[in-house]
This record gives C-alpha cells, structure tokens and sequence, in this order.
C-alpha cells in the first residue's frame, strides 16, 4: 500500500501571509484594550475617588471578560469552521472584532454616564472576546493546512506573527500619543487607536476574502460528507485526552504572555515608578524582537524539532522570570530594554511553533473546535486570570518573587503536557 499524502495548496505563501494579518488586526484591537486597562481605564471607568490598586484591579477584572468570552467563542465559530469552512467563520470574527473595537473609542467615561460606562465597556470586552476565540484556531487552521508537511511549523508561524505585530502596533500607538503630550492620553488620545482600527479591519477583509479554503477541510468535506455529529460532541468524545493536554501545554503561550507584557507594564509604573514612555517604548522594542524572531525559531522547529524548540524556550522563560521584574528596580533604561526583548526572545520559541504542536495534537475533522478548545480555554484561565492574580500577590506579599513563581510553575507544566501531546498528520484523513 503506498503512502498516503496530505492535500495540497498551491498558495501555502497566501494563505500564511491571510492569516498574519487577519491575526495581526484581531491582536491589536485585542492589546489596544490591554493597553488602554493597565495605564488608563482604571481612572476613566470607574469612581475618581478609588484606590489607585482597586481600580487597576477593576481595570483588569474587565480586561478578564475578554477572555472568559473566548471559549464560548471558540466553540461557536469552530463549530461553524468545522462545518461550513475556515475562511467564512474568519471574515464574521473579523468583523465583530473591528465593530467592537471602534465602539470602545465612542465610549463615555464613568465621569459622564456614572457606571453605565463600565458595563458598556465590559459589554464591548465580551463580544471582543468572542471574536478573538473563533479567529485564532481558524487563522492557525488555514496557514498550517494549506502549507506543506516540511514547513507546517513555520507557515503556522506566521499565524503567530500577528501577537507580536498586534502589540506593536498596539504599545507603539500608545506610545505615540504618549510622546505628543502625555496629558492628552488620559483625556481623549486615548480613544485614538481604537476609532483606527477600523481602516485595518477594511484591509484585513480584502486580503482575507482572496484566500482559498482550507484543502484539509475540502478533503475532510469530500471523503465525510454525510457525517453529522456535533463537531462540539466529536471533539469532546473522540479527543478529550489531547484536549486536556492542549490546555496544559499553553499555560507559558497563552497566560505568562500578558504576565511579561500587561502585567509588567502595571508594576512598572504604579509600584517601580517607571514612566509610561519607558515602558511603551520597552514593550514596543520587545515585541519588535519577537515578531522578528518568529520566523527563525519556526524554521529551527521545522528542521530540529517543533517540541525540542519550544522546551528550550520555556527553560529560557523560568531562567528570565525573576530577573525581568527586578532590572526594572534598577531604573536603567537600557537594561529594561535589554531584560524586556531576551525575555521575548524566549516567549517567541515557546508562541510562534505553538500553532502546529496544537493543530496537530487533534484529527481534522473536528479540529477548528477542538484546537479552539483548548486554545481558549487555557486562555480563559492562564491568560484571563494572570494579571490579576499577579496584581492580588503582589498586594498580597509587597514582593515581585510569588509573581515570579508563578511564572516559573506554569512553565514547568508546559514541559511536562508536551512532551505527552499526540500527532496526527493530515495525511491521515481516512482514520480521522
């Protein structure tokens, strides 16, 4: 019997290039909220008269529904992804996502509509969270699928590249407004890079509607035509193992990301002192230093080993845990900068070959809604509760080090769920 091969795309390069920026757009309307709640919405949103550290924490509560909206969103767009096609399930979340963002930056503040402002902004935040949860796992999907069994790492990389270009684009705007005149950033410069993410939404759209469809779900389609189980039901019945294990493996990817970006960038400010313009122009550098490093540690994964890659950088991320919070004690500007991109540097092994470890831990024909799943998920609990659980240790025990642990413990059972995660190869319809 003669091997069998994985359907093949003729425009693999499209297709990474579709999902970079339809990526790209979601995670700056998804990081210009997480900017916007370290430095601003906690004094914009809610009484004048709350402790400087409760309304961060509120500020973060808020910046929290995003992510417990994500699962609901994952399974909702999977279902739809896993049933009608990848590509229209991304052109929905990203139109939701741009709608949502745009009406963030028309909001009133707790100052002229009292707390009608906040509910509307965690309104807002939820529907946020529902499209970042459908678009990840499709945009994933469609650049790992299209693209060849020798290069499925770094194509899916290119999914990845739009975290770190959505923070750029997302701090450096902030920093902008920062650098003009700081005072307008907490009067009206603020609304400034959501009412723009409109144009890039436009952008997003043509480019994403010139894709073809995913030739996995178009063969999975053709050879199980008459299949009707649930996608929902099929993934929890069939795969509940890798689900579990998808989970345990993203906890670094997912969570320890906002506690070296959102989080870092709160203590610096509010207890270390350090100016916005510092840390803005710190985290704008950094996530530069990702977005190019991306690519080429999704390359070594192609050619030495997707999951050796990506251990080597969750050993980076438990060697940098403590040292990035205390450089910032130091006051030194190139430090901070230098502390700020090495730990990126490691954050990037550990996110950018991420996307085919997870696409291929599940069979295709549910897989949109299984790598959703546990995409969101662990989203929902590693990266919605991670600042705020940061932010409660830090008020808890005046130390940085329980925060540091932390960091250090979910990197450990990242190590562990993925030297257990399964593989199926595309080629491999006939048994998924």
């Amino acid at each position: 019997m003669s091997e069998r091969t994985a359907p093949t795309s003729s425009h693999p390069a499209r297709a990474a290039v579709a999902a970079f920026v339809g990526t790209t757009i979601e995670w700056f309307d998804f990081y210009v909220y997480a900017t916007a709640a370290s430095l601003v919405f906690g004094t914009l949103f809610f009484p004048p008269d709350t402790d400087p550290m409760i309304g961060l924490m509120a500020s973060f509560a808020t910046f929290s529904v995003g992510f417990f909206a994500r699962p609901l969103g994952g399974v909702l767009f999977g279902h739809f992804g896993d049933r009608l096609g990848r590509k229209s399930a991304l052109v929905v979340t990203l139109l939701m996502m741009g709608v949502a963002t745009f009406c963030v930056g028309l909001l009133p503040t707790y100052e002229q509509a009292g707390f009608l402002a906040p509910l509307l902004l965690v309104l807002l935040r939820f529907v946020q969270g529902i499209a970042v949860g459908g678009e990840w796992g499709g945009a994933v999907l469609m650049a790992v699928e299209h693209a060849p069994e020798e290069h499925k790492t770094f194509y899916g990389s290119f999914a990845q590249l739009g975290n770190p270009a959505g923070a750029l684009l997302a701090t450096g705007s902030f920093g902008l407004i920062a650098f003009w005149d700081a005072d307008l950033l907490y009067t009206w410069g603020w609304r400034l890079p959501f009412l723009a993410s409109v144009l890039l939404v436009l952008v997003g759209l043509f480019i994403r509607l010139k894709v073809e469809e995913s030739p996995v779900f178009e063969a999975v389609r053709e050879n199980q035509g008459g299949h009707e189980e649930l996608p929902l039901r099929e993934a929890v019945r069939t795969s509940w193992r890798p689900l579990l294990l998808g989970i345990g493996v993203l906890p670094v990817a997912v969570g320890g990301y906002y506690v070296v970006t959102t989080f870092l960038q709160a203590y610096g400010v509010t207890e270390v002192g350090i100016s916005e313009q510092v840390i803005l122009n710190g985290l704008s550098l950094a996530a530069f230093v990702e977005l190019v490093a991306t690519l080429g540690v999704s390359w070594l994964g192609d050619r030495f080993g997707t999951v050796r890659v990506v251990t080597i950088g969750l050993v980076g991320v438990i060697v940098l845990a403590l040292p990035q919070f205390l450089v910032l004690e130091t006051g030194s500007t190139a430090l901070i900068f230098v502390a700020l991109c090495v730990m990126r540097l490691a954050m990037a092994a550990v996110y950018g070959p991420i996307a085919r470890v997870l696409a291929q831990m599940f069979p295709p024909r549910a897989r949109y809604t299984s790598i959703s799943i546990a995409y969101q998920v662990a989203g929902a609990v590693f990266g919605g509760l991670s600042p705020i659980v940061c932010t409660a240790l830090l008020a808890a025990t005046g130390s940085i080090l329980p925060v540091a642990g932390l960091l250090m413990a979910m990197s450990l059972v990242s190590i562990v769920c993925l030297a257990r995660a399964p593989r199926y190869r595309d080629a491999d319809l006939a048994a998924a």
